[in-house]
């Protein structure tokens, strides 16, 4: 595992917006801490879902300013219909008001928006204005911003060899033939550069099921900061302690 680094809770100043030199161009995040920013306040969980919507808007303003061209957030895992049915249920509401208010300010500002897991089976409505979202940004040009929702890395790598055996059991490929291109082919990314760091909030350690396969020479970035406090700064910080690491792909 790369080494950890640890980033400051967010202060009130403002960097200057400039791109970060040598900084990743496909940042993933797992946005974690909503529930325990929430219990410090003693709110209710939802109290920190929302809070965590702010931050996430901060950081999709954010990114391109500091250079990143692809942004994924880790926004429900096929895990979290463990959580209670009231919190599930608090939380599709959530993407469901996010998505119709942010959709114009998407748009305007050139972001192109695309999806990842089994977000189909989701509820109907929210389905059909995540489908409305994509229409409306789908020829945008600017950050790239793609939602894991109703996401497991280990369920898509099994999605995409169900879906190379059927070709192969259809006569259309041979097994012989079968390379990393081809399970990338049919995997939820396939037309997604490849994630050059994963930062996750909270001061947790662990991937939680996130991008398996597309991590497998990520750079990681671990910060004690709650996900409701995340913002540029931290962001950018993630952005410069990776600039500063040497990548060797498993050479000298």
């Amino acid at each position: 595992m790369a080494d950890s680094a640890v980033g400051q809770p967010a202060v009130a100043r403002s960097p200057a917006p400039a791109p970060v030199p040598g900084g990743p161009a496909h940042v993933a995040i797992i946005m974690d801490g909503n529930g325990r920013w929430a219990r410090q306040r003693r709110l209710p969980r939802v109290a920190g879902h929302r809070a965590g919507i702010e931050a996430a808007r901060r950081v999709v303003r954010a990114a391109p300013e500091i250079g990143i061209g692809t942004l994924t957030l880790y926004a429900f895992s096929s895990e979290n219909w463990r959580r209670p049915a009231e919190e599930v249920s608090d939380l599709m509401g959530l993407l469901l008001t996010y998505v119709r208010s942010e959709i114009d300010e998407l748009a305007a500002a050139d972001v192109r928006l695309s999806y990842i897991g089994e977000w189909r089976q989701l509820a109907p409505d929210i389905v059909a204005e995540l489908e409305r979202a994509l229409e409306r940004t789908q020829r945008n040009r600017g950050l790239h911003l793609v939602v894991a929702l109703n996401y497991g890395a280990q369920q898509e790598i099994v999605r995409a060899v169900r879906a190379v055996a059927a070709e192969v059991a259809a006569g259309r490929l041979a097994p012989h033939a079968i390379d990393r291109a081809t399970l990338e082919a049919h995997l939820d990314t396939a037309d997604i550069p490849p994630v050059d760091l994963v930062i996750r909030s909270s001061g947790e350690l662990r991937l939680s099921n996130f991008l398996l396969w597309q991590c497998a020479y990520a750079e990681l970035w671990f910060t004690p900061v709650l996900w409701p406090d995340f913002d540029e700064i931290v962001l950018r910080e993630a952005a410069e302690a990776f600039a500063r690491r040497e990548r060797r792909f498993g050479g000298r």
